[in-house]
């Protein structure tokens, strides 16, 4: 483990059990399951690993909690949603540390995680006050409507490993703010995250059984019998495509509103006319945060042929400067990947696009050693049947293709099935629009390289998901629409 003065305390101070209706408790039977450290492959420290039994109570609680949570006056929910926000603030290194020791990135990145996971509290203190319908008279004057928006009720939430605070609180804020009470189901990886989040809301006021918690090592045995529950109306997911269709799929049985956060394959397009002193740093923010363990990481770098020998230069030259080692440690600017199987995924795809012709500018495989360590690396002359460009990477390898004209560039860009996010670079106001119109993509970056945003509608179409998360389209996935026609 890192020397990191606080690491010790740090890890002392967060829960280990479940959060059950209010109760901190252990797992039935005792049972517990192992946090790595990805940086050293040490285990941190042992949390209680829930039962499908563990999994029913957190939802009976969610259930006995909906009708009390809803009557709750919005006032009071948006003070516990600031609260909340100003709690995280001020224990902003610890929970950065907390999530470097169990995830892997840097101290920097992890506390901008953690100021951007505290703004969806923010931002929803104030939507909870912004919940309203409408009153019309009807069209042939004999009735009015009344439309009222109410809690959608009980909530199953799956977060990621990748960000484990923002991802958790981009789903309980605004389910907080609606009047929803819900069964949270972290990663296996990183757990201590969310344990430490549902300690600090309890802090800020929030009622025994709104907010349940229940790590587990056995996430398809927990989840389906909670997903086939009929007193269960949402389910929100954050992860790979491949899960969120089977988890759609047995969502349908009872016809759950469903929100999906799938996976990406971003395209990252730089046009003859781009400032590549902003394209370069672009590329930096949108393939090295989050070591490129994030769905919006760009994926493939389409660069026009006559500047893509100075992009991939400078990139190459930015890329190979970055320092490795353990997140807590001073100076490190890329931790690891999160486990071993990560890993060999990222070395099984950069050899692949090497076998087909593609060369390593810098970087180009995993660092001996301890932990799961994978050198910044910059592919030129990548073809078209490598691999990485199908398939999402999620690492720090930026692969660059050319092209000539925009209709290709466009072409190449939108022949995925994914559509979560593309990047786009140039200097033609004209074609920025027009391009960007283009995209088949829920979010779209122009010339910047960072999109995530509280108060902006976060997500993707076609296999990149469902649904919207942050901004005023956030708070909408957790309400329903009801209509009173009132005879006159």
């Amino acid at each position: 483990m890192t020397n990191h003065p606080d690491a010790a305390r740090v890890l002392a101070d967060v829960p280990r059990q479940l959060l059950v209706g209010g109760q901190w408790r252990d797992a039935t039977g005792g049972a517990t399951l192992p946090v790595e450290d990805p940086a050293t492959g040490e285990t941190l420290c042992e949390v209680a690993d829930a039962s499908v039994a563990d999994g029913a109570a957190a939802l009976d609680a969610a259930v006995a909690a909906q009708a009390g949570w809803a009557a709750t006056p919005p006032q009071e929910r948006s003070e516990i949603l600031y609260r909340a926000f100003q709690l995280m603030q001020q224990r902003s290194d610890d929970l950065a540390l907390l999530m470097t020791l169990e995830m892997g990135k840097s101290l920097a990145e992890a506390k901008g995680e953690v100021a951007y996971a505290a703004e969806f509290f923010r931002w929803n203190s104030g939507e909870a006050l912004r919940v309203d319908g409408y009153v019309k008279d009807a069209a042939n004057g004999q009735s009015r409507v009344m439309v009222l928006k109410q809690p959608v009720g009980p909530c199953f939430f799956i977060t990621p490993w990748n960000f484990p605070a923002a991802m958790g609180t981009r789903k309980i804020a605004p389910a907080i703010a609606a009047g929803c009470t819900m069964v949270v189901k972290p990663a296996e990886q990183t757990p201590l995250s969310m344990l430490a989040l549902a300690a600090l809301l309890e802090e800020a006021g929030l009622p025994p059984g709104v907010l349940n918690v229940v790590p587990t090592s056995s996430s398809p045995d927990l989840s389906a019998p909670i997903i086939a529950d009929p007193r269960l109306r949402k389910l929100s997911f954050t992860g790979s495509t491949e899960v969120g269709r089977l988890l759609i799929a047995q969502a349908a049985d009872q016809v759950l509103k469903v929100s999906m956060e799938l996976g990406g394959n971003a395209p990252f397009l730089v046009f003859d006319d781009a400032d590549l002193d902003a394209a370069v740093e672009g590329a930096m923010v949108a393939k090295m945060r989050n070591m490129g363990e994030a769905c919006t990481s760009a994926n493939r770098f389409y660069v026009h042929a006559s500047v893509a020998e100075e992009f991939a230069g400078r990139l190459a030259e930015r890329m190979s400067a970055l320092t490795l080692g353990h997140g807590a440690d001073e100076g490190t600017e890329v931790g690891p990947l999160i486990d071993a199987d990560q890993r060999g995924k990222v070395t099984e795809l950069v050899t692949d696009a090497v076998d087909k012709g593609a060369r390593a500018l810098t970087g180009g495989g995993p660092r001996d050693g301890a932990g799961y360590f994978f050198e910044p690396t910059v592919l030129t002359g990548v073809t078209a049947d490598a691999r990485l460009l199908k398939e999402e990477i999620f690492g720090p390898v930026a692969p660059i293709s050319t092209f000539t004209d925009e209709d290709e560039a466009i072409a190449r860009a939108n022949d995925t099935e994914y559509g979560l996010v593309s990047y786009l670079f140039t200097r033609d106001l004209d074609r920025a629009l027009r391009v960007a119109e283009r995209l088949e993509s829920g979010m779209v970056g122009l010339n910047q390289g960072l999109v995530s945003n509280a108060g902006a509608p976060f997500g993707g179409v076609k296999a990149s998901g469902l649904g919207r998360e942050g901004g005023n389209e956030g708070l909408a996935e957790f309400l329903e629409t009801k209509y009173v026609a009132i005879k006159r």
